[in-house]
């Protein structure tokens, strides 16, 4: 008994003591997470880190963005402030050193204090502190200062640098330095005018051998730890990780990950492509479109300058101011502004501002015959938002259909200076931004931009340059310019954005609407958007087909038979009847109704109409094209087996019917295997009586209906005749199919 209890004893006594050991591992683990955690909170203590910043322009708010990503606080000196040091476009900013000396001064006595300073508007953190510390120290410098690839802005000076290997950057640049505290209050010790060149003053200091030996400085020229972009564009490369969509941006010459990177000079546009990727803006998702947007409140809308610019001919006009009227926004707070610089759209303006003027604002158009150009359209626009007061303006391009009512407001939401939402051609990689820029300032194809047109990778883009359609923020304002003595309007203006730091963005997150193709429109014909199908399909079938047309493919949608084996479909909208007729009204050459007729091989026809061949009017292929994409589907559907793609055609053609022209047609077989019979106009409105007959089932279809399609074989069993036109004119577009 004795022995058993002692036994049971041990087991408690074990049990107790792996207990206590659990807890006091535990403890220990804790411990050392929270000395972790506070080793992590210090960095802060130990690295003070500084920028120059008067205002916080787009390029400081990304700056800042992505300190903050990585718990880096940033003091920014000069917020709010005049700029003294200059315009820097020329040598200057020596404004920004002695703000920086100033602030240094307290800890220039503390050996343990570490400094990190960096340009804002042009630069990207892309590494927590520790990491940034850790590339420092590795270097053995005192004071860390970021190089280049070009000696600025003393080119004599180049021969005074120690010499570099391979493709090491070997010239001193003043965005960013990284030292000791005493060495970098040393580093700015020399006074420095205001206005004098930062880069050059702290180039004498380098290139004194004395001072560079005493305060321990070295230049990153393999940027294991700073990479200045200008001239490096080939020695660097953006390594996107295709689940997270999040980027690394490794110098390739030494396979280094730089963790500050300086879009000096030029290389501007160049941070901004990178900078879509780094700093944690992707994961998985755009984290970037859902940060600092704009709840819009609808008591308190802002107010908006609608801008809608036709510096040229466009296709689909109409369906462009369709898409303006789509817009979910309320029309009192929006100023209409049209600018039109094309004849063919002067009516059509003129007309929307008077049926619509009076639900906006206010309402002004310019017409063709005002005699401004692009330029002074644009710029016009632009000062009307001003008078207005507006806090934004809303660009839109006769190219642009708007398809989605929301895309402004959505836009608005964004909560950027300028944004605009990627609109495509259909089936194209034509769009309204460019991913990249060439030497030159035109386009170029960026490593994104297929992705970013497809949709494959979703989010808001900075770009070099937006058109057609977009959102621009009264702060914007100033900055914005039309003209430039070598390019257009568009490319003035993105310029002029780019200049003033301003940045671009494009969003693809929805789809919006698109652009029509405006190449080869020949607007001196009459109705000239139908002859675009080839270059405007989706646009063309949505103005020129009947909205009920695809369901008619469905076997189990009924389709009339109003005599047998005749089938009745809707295929066509008004807009194409009135286009049509017109077209061949304008044509004027309606043949003479006798069996003499030259069009036709032989010259002879047996049973000749009042008509106009589709050749005549430059139409023959778009029409093969419309029987073969819209008849041959629903001749497919009713006539069960019969299968022949492309459908032949030899006679396409308008007749006309009229009391004192021809007002019928004697009976007669069609030379097809089918035949199809459009009404062009309204019975019983336009004209009274007519129709079609069929001998052969003592079958007459009179009532018919515009925009409808009879279809019925041509030979054998459907002898027919076209019945008497007492009043009006009758149209119908006939063709024989399959000969």
């Amino acid at each position: 008994m004795q022995k058993q209890q002692g036994a049971l004893f041990m087991r408690i006594a074990v049990l107790l003591s792996v207990l206590l050991l659990l807890l006091l591992q535990g403890a220990s683990a804790e411990a050392d997470a929270d000395v972790a955690a506070a080793s992590e909170s210090n960095w802060n203590d130990k690295v003070k880190v500084f920028t120059v910043a008067t205002e916080p322009t787009d390029g400081y708010n990304r700056y800042y963005r992505s300190a903050r990503v990585y718990d880096i606080e940033v003091t920014t000196l000069g917020l709010g402030k005049e700029w003294k040091g200059g315009d820097m476009q020329h040598p200057g900013g020596g404004f920004k050193l002695n703000l920086l000396r100033k602030a240094i001064s307290p800890f220039k006595n503390d050996p343990e204090k570490i400094i990190l300073f960096t340009d804002s508007y042009d630069v990207l953190i892309t590494a927590p502190l520790e990491e940034i510390v850790e590339k420092f120290k590795d270097s053995g410098a005192k004071v860390l200062i970021s190089a280049e690839k070009y000696c600025w802005p003393d080119k004599s000076l180049a021969n005074a640098y120690p010499e570099v290997e391979g493709k090491a950057s070997r010239f001193l640049n003043s965005g960013a330095f990284i030292g000791y505290a005493p060495q970098v209050y040393g580093l700015l010790e020399d006074p420095i005018e205001d206005t004098a060149d930062d880069q050059l003053y702290l180039t004498k200091v380098f290139l004194n051998d004395a001072k560079r030996s005493k305060l321990g400085l070295k230049l990153d020229t393999q940027s294991k730890l700073f990479q200045n972009l200008h001239g490096a564009k080939n020695d660097v490369k953006l390594k996107v990780d295709l689940e997270s969509n999040q980027g690394v941006l490794q110098n390739v010459d030494f396979m280094t990950t730089p963790a500050i990177l300086h879009g000096n000079g030029l290389s501007k546009v160049d941070l901004n492509a990178y900078a879509n990727y780094l700093a944690k803006t992707f994961n998985g998702v755009c984290l970037l479109c859902h940060e600092n947007r704009l709840e819009l409140d609808n008591t308190n809308l802002p107010v908006i300058s609608l801008a809608l610019i036709a510096p040229q001919p466009v296709p689909f006009y109409d369906r462009f101011l369709e898409g303006i009227r789509k817009i979910n926004y309320p029309k009192k707070s929006l100023h209409l502004f049209i600018y039109s610089n094309a004849a063919l759209h002067d009516d059509d303006t003129k007309s929307y501002v008077e049926k619509h003027g009076e639900e906006y604002a206010s309402a002004k158009y310019i017409l063709s015959t005002d005699e401004l150009d692009e330029r002074q359209g644009r710029q016009l626009a632009l000062d009307k938002a001003r008078l207005h007061n507006s806090d934004y303006m809303f660009y839109v391009d006769a190219d642009a259909l708007i398809d989605d009512g929301e895309v402004l407001r959505e836009l608005l939401a964004l909560n950027k200076q300028f944004v605009g939402p990627l609109f495509t051609k259909h089936h194209e990689l034509w769009s309204n931004f460019w991913g990249a820029l060439s030497d030159g300032g035109y386009y170029a194809r960026s490593h994104d931009y297929v992705d970013i047109v497809k949709r494959d990778l979703l989010g808001i883009f900075n770009v070099p340059h937006v058109t057609s359609i977009y959102l621009v923020k009264s702060s914007a304002f100033d900055a914005m310019s039309f003209q430039h003595k070598e390019f257009d309007p568009d490319m003035a203006l993105c310029e002029s954005l780019r200049n003033a730091g301003i940045f671009m963005y494009i969003s693809n997150q929805r789809y919006f609407g698109h652009l029509v193709n405006t190449d080869n429109f020949n607007s001196t014909v009459t109705r000239p958007d139908f002859y675009t199908l080839f270059s405007n399909r989706y646009d063309w079938t949505e103005k020129y087909i009947h909205p009920n047309y695809s369901q008619q493919l469905n076997a189990t949608y009924p389709i009339p038979q109003p005599c047998p084996d005749v089938f009745w479909f809707q295929i066509v909208t008004d807009a194409f009847c009135d286009d049509l007729v017109a077209i061949m009204e304008a044509h004027g050459s309606w043949s003479d109704g006798s069996n003499s007729d030259a069009r036709l091989e032989g010259g002879y026809e047996a049973v000749p109409t009042r008509d106009i061949h589709m050749k005549q009017v430059g139409l023959e292929p778009l029409y093969l094209k419309f029987l073969q994409m819209f008849v041959r589907p629903l001749q497919e559907r009713v006539f069960t087996g019969y299968f022949h793609n492309p459908p032949r055609s030899l006679m396409n053609f308008m007749v006309r019917y009229r009391p004192d022209e021809q007002p019928s047609l004697r009976p007669h077989h069609d030379s097809s295997t089918y035949t199809i019979n459009i009404a062009m106009n309204h019975a019983g409105i336009d004209y009274e009586g007519g129709g079609c007959r069929f001998l052969r089932y003592n079958c007459s279809v009179v009532d018919t209906k515009k925009g409808w399609m009879l279809m019925h074989p041509g030979r054998l069993t459907h002898y027919h005749e076209g019945l008497l036109v007492t009043e009006g004119t009758r149209y119908i577009m006939i063709s024989f199919i399959d000969p």
